[in-house]
């Protein structure tokens, strides 16, 4: 390697990860409350673990149940992952509800009236990230960690690959040259199998997928893909490991490469800034990159419970960016509303947009005309350059 060589690596997890269960659990709980009512609040929690579901958390809408058969979501969700275990069966399984109502405390902070603009609905610091090495604007390990295992569930689904169970990760090794990937050192996929499938088959049914979703000739070496090193993958999913909303956050974000405020996104509805804050950082800072202002953008936001407005707002540029960063901060704080409201309204985030989300990664999506994924439009680029200008 060069003097100025490094690597990188990021995971991903797949749906039938037992915590991406539980993350899509959450966000389908919260899109069928918005459904009923689009200023729902929430904070879903699920636990997943052998032929058990668990819901915890809190919502104002205390008659939901009325409207939304819990248990029926629940097992249409996990049979739609593709669980059907003896230990871990949509049709086996226990579902307790303990799902409350919100504290009026906290409400007090969020609810909007004459006399008072909405307020987050907790403190706490959010970043959003943006680099022009991929297409997406996202870092390149976790890109990839996420195609693979994306296009893996898709042949699965699609019963190309029936010996595969739902359960899997990814890990993705680049060599980064100058800043900027140039090929794939290392490449790990682990995926749970059939009892009958033995791991030199499981390998030779992966290999073509895993280099489909890799620029050509990024590896040099296939005994740099290394598929299930223990050798045997066949106890996965909640049987094998207990799952838990919010426990993959990295994976949710940028993989490593950006820090992270702390605060999970699923099951959470847009009053809550550990999310609508997050969606708008990344926005802000894919909008800079893409404006060419800057090759990488970090942005971070902080906040507190019940106040309008940021506590402070964090700008950072890679060194070859020529601009005053406090210029293009104030740039920002005149064209984009930051209040809590002021995100909800620019990134419509009212809307049942949030199951799509809990796998494969919040960020480097496209948006939908369904209004998910509004946060990765480019519009703000032009916007920014003319306040700039």
């Amino acid at each position: 390697m060069s003097k100025n060589a490094y690597l990188f690596t990021s995971e991903s997890v797949s749906e039938g990860h037992p915590d991406k269960i539980a993350d899509q659990l959450s966000d389908r709980i919260l899109d069928n409350l918005i459904l009923l009512d689009p200023s729902a609040r929430a904070g879903i929690e699920a636990l997943v673990t052998s032929n058990l579901v668990v819901l915890a958390g809190e919502t104002n809408l205390i008659n939901f149940r009325e409207k939304i058969d819990l248990d029926d979501l629940v097992r249409n969700c996990i049979r739609e992952i593709g669980y059907e275990d003896e230990n871990f069966h949509w049709e086996k399984i226990e579902l307790i509800d303990k799902i409350h109502g919100q504290s009026e405390d906290i409400a007090q902070g969020v609810v909007e009236t004459e006399n008072k603009n909405q307020g987050a609905g907790d403190q706490g610091i959010m970043f959003g990230y943006a680099t022009d090495e991929t297409d997406t604007y996202m870092p390149a390990p976790l890109y990839f960690a996420n195609q693979i295992l994306s296009k893996i569930s898709i042949e699965r689904k699609a019963g190309n690959l029936p010996e595969l169970g739902p359960d899997a990760k990814s890990q993705v090794t680049l060599l980064y040259e100058n800043d900027y990937p140039v090929c794939a050192d290392k490449i790990l996929v682990s995926n749970q199998h059939n009892e009958s499938a033995e791991n030199s088959y499981v390998r030779d049914i992966l290999v073509d997928v895993i280099l489909s979703a890799l620029p050509e000739g990024w590896i040099k070496n296939n005994k740099d893909l290394i598929i299930n090193p223990t050798g045997r993958f066949v106890i996965g999913g909640p049987d094998g490991d207990a799952g838990l909303t919010g426990r993959k956050i990295i994976v949710d974000t940028y993989g490593g490469a950006a820090p992270h405020g702390g605060g999970a996104f699923s099951g959470k509805d847009p009053s809550k800034v550990d999310r609508s804050a997050a969606y708008m950082a990344r926005y802000i800072a894919k909008n800079i990159v893409h404006a060419k202002i800057a090759k990488k953008c970090q942005i971070q936001i902080s906040y507190a419970i019940g106040l309008s407005y940021p506590m402070s707002f964090y700008l950072k540029l890679d060194k070859s960016a020529n601009i005053d960063t406090k210029k293009l901060s104030d740039a920002i704080m005149r064209i984009v509303d930051l209040s809590p409201k002021g995100i909800v309204d620019h990134l419509s985030l009212k809307n049942p947009i949030y199951s799509k989300t809990s796998c494969y990664g919040h960020f480097g999506r496209f948006p939908d005309q369904d209004g998910s994924f509004s946060w990765e439009k480019l519009d703000l680029a032009e916007k920014l350059l003319s306040e700039l200008s």
